[in-house]
């Protein structure tokens, strides 16, 4: 079996960050998201994975070859974005047998789901989760347990179950034809090819698909809703790290849950809760909060919260020091008072 993980989108909504590097290398909770999903398939034991690549593919080429040297890796180049149909399409010259499942992942879907049983199904499996509002969503609808029809973002859903981004197809055969049917006719839906529509017509040709629940969803599309995953991903996976970091970092308080990598440098800080800081990065004299610092950032006598930092940039402020007697009031900054003279 080989996974398809599409990484050629260039991240608009994380500009500026994504100005210099791709959307799935932006660190989140002590890695970048990419990190997260090739941490899943080597626990399930895949090894091998096509990569769609694109904006600054060869960064994921990169990383993925650096830090994931088990894996056997291929990559293909999506030179014009014609939508994720169109990017799985090309994956099919890295597959070498009609009869080969194949996993799908989208590169920026982090999740929590336990793949094990849906690699042992006999029948083809795409990860679904409910949500509040299913209009925004590609959806599925069920009919005797079994997926009845996938609906691109409906005006009127008949269900809340949400397509996430995570598909195991069994006869990935099929699923190439399709698409080289859509692609050759030039079938769009909403501009691009759609992987959903190669999906409505593989079950159109007799094709039997599941559901399978998938218990966390975390979207990685804006800066808030990065921060937010950051916040979630540290909650599960390092909620003690305070005791794991206490003896590195005497002098220092460190808040849980935080992640800090081997090769930073923190000094007279306080840092977290939901703090992530990457290697080689430094932190002086400051207080950072539900923040993110990529590699070789620094914040010196800063007050930092909400806030995202990437490779190799400098926040610096101003240290004071300060000798201030009883029923004073002092302030930093413009004028509150409009009242004062100009």
């Amino acid at each position: 079996m080989r996974a398809i993980i599409p990484v050629a989108g260039q991240g608009t909504r994380l500009r500026p960050h994504t100005h210099t590097a791709p959307k799935v290398l932006l660190h989140v909770a002590g890695k970048p998201m990419l990190g997260h999903i090739l941490d899943e398939l080597v626990a399930l034991e895949v090894r091998e994975a096509t990569f769609i690549v694109g904006y600054m593919g060869e960064m994921v080429h990169d990383y993925v070859e650096a830090t994931y040297p088990q894996l056997s890796s291929q990559y293909v180049e999506q030179e014009e974005r014609l939508g994720l149909g169109h990017a799985i399409w090309l994956a099919r010259t890295t597959i070498a047998r009609s009869d080969e499942p194949v996993l799908i992942i989208l590169g920026d879907t982090l999740f929590r789901a336990d793949l094990r049983p849906v690699l042992q199904s006999d029948v083809s499996m795409i990860g679904v989760k409910e949500v509040s509002d299913p209009h925004r969503f590609g959806i599925v609808e069920l009919e005797g347990g079994f997926i009845r029809g996938l609906v691109e973002k409906p005006k009127e859903p008949k269900t809340n179950l949400a397509i996430v981004g995570i598909y195991y197809l069994i006869r990935s055969g099929l699923l190439f034809e399709c698409l080289n049917e859509m692609i050759s006719r030039g079938q769009r839906t909403s501009g691009e090819f759609q992987l959903t529509d190669a999906l409505e017509k593989m079950l159109e040709r007799g094709e039997k698909m599941r559901t399978f629940a998938v218990e966390d969803w975390y979207d990685c599309g804006k800066p808030e809703t990065l921060l937010e995953t950051n916040r979630n991903l540290l909650e599960r996976k390092h909620r003690n790290s305070a005791r794991d970091y206490a003896a590195r970092f005497p002098g220092n308080i460190i808040n849980a849950p935080v992640y800090i990598a081997p090769t930073a440098v923190i000094e007279n800080s306080i840092v977290g809760p939901h703090v992530t800081v990457a290697d080689g990065s430094v932190i002086r004299n400051s207080v950072v909060t539900n923040s993110i610092l990529s590699t070789h950032a620094v914040v010196q006598n800063m007050i930092l919260t909400e806030s995202i930092i990437s490779d190799h940039a400098k926040i610096e402020g101003e240290a004071y020091r300060l000798n201030v007697g009883d029923s004073s009031e002092v302030s930093f900054g413009p004028s509150t008072d409009h009242n004062a003279a100009p």
